[in-house]
């Protein structure tokens, strides 16, 4: 570190759990480029303050997670269509003082999917449990790749409601829909998908109920659980009792990450070394449950 060292870091709240400062710094290393990237734990009725912090401090940009990826939006300069779209920031480019808000947690996901499972996209039918930050951009990233439907299913259906209704006004044509969150429906919307996605933070914690009935999940399902720790959720093992896909979100936070990395820096960074660091801080690090 030096006073040329460029910082970038992560704002969110708990941000303790992130491995993003890990894969982040070993990409830097491994390119010999002078950034430093760091966690910064921001409580929600300190959004206002950090912000101003931020600008003072000079950072060259900075990730968003939970529970900042919308408010963030306020403060910004402009957003790029994608986040614009999405309606969620979750990468912030600090351009001559500007801040642009980006969204790659999308695309993120979308490298990851088609790198995991090879499935294609067009014509498939996703039931998205979950209406958050992340749950909007992959919803909107799952119809501008030609998705055929989504089902929105929230314990707070009107979270639900509202970003089926931005798919519905979105540029993009698809087929949206709110599922209400009981026993019955969720069972029929299994049967209609032919993805399931969870985008909740249920899973994170051991002692977290299921969030599917048991028994309901078929072997020609591909099933996504956006968290990362543990890597094995509830979820994804009655995804492999059944014979179905199961993938967490790690190859998700690489591939949004590495699109950050991009954004910041103008190189794209070394997915082998970033893939490595999470690898070994998941091993030997005592990191509390986490989905970025």
């Amino acid at each position: 570190m030096t006073g040329r060292t460029k910082w970038v870091g992560i704002v969110g709240y708990p941000i303790r759990h992130s491995l993003s400062p890990l894969m982040h710094n070993a990409a830097f290393e491994a390119m010999g480029l002078d950034y430093g990237y760091i966690p910064l734990e921001v409580a929600p009725r300190r959004i206002r303050s950090a912000v101003k912090a931020i600008r003072v401090l000079g950072f060259s940009g900075f990730n968003v997670t939970i529970p900042h990826k919308r408010r963030i939006m306020a403060w910004v300069d402009r957003l790029t269509s994608e986040a614009r779209l999405i309606g969620a920031v979750n990468t912030v480019e600090i351009h001559r003082g500007r801040w642009i808000g980006h969204n790659t947690d999308g695309r993120g996901f979308l490298r990851a999917f088609m790198e995991e499972t090879g499935e294609p996209i067009p014509g498939k039918r996703v039931l998205i449990l979950g209406a958050g930050g992340a749950a909007r951009a992959v919803a909107f990233q799952w119809v501008l790749e030609g998705g055929a439907a989504v089902m929105i299913a929230n314990r707070s259906s009107a979270r639900a409601a509202e970003l089926v209704r931005d798919l519905r006004r979105s540029p993009v044509r698809c087929s949206a829909s709110v599922l209400p969150w009981t026993k019955a429906s969720l069972e029929a919307g299994i049967r209609q998908a032919d993805i399931i996605i969870n985008a909740t933070s249920v899973g994170m914690k051991p002692d977290d109920p299921p969030l599917l009935p048991d028994d309901v999940l078929r072997p020609h399902h591909v099933v996504c659980d956006l968290i990362y720790k543990p890597p094995m959720t509830v979820l994804l093992k009655q995804a492999q009792a059944a014979g179905a896909k199961a993938i967490n979100g790690l190859g998700m936070l690489v591939h949004q990450g590495a699109l950050s990395f991009e954004i910041w820096t103008g190189q794209r960074p070394p997915i082998g070394v970033m893939q490595e660091a999470l690898r070994q801080g998941l091993l030997g690090r005592n990191v509390e449950p986490a989905r970025d």
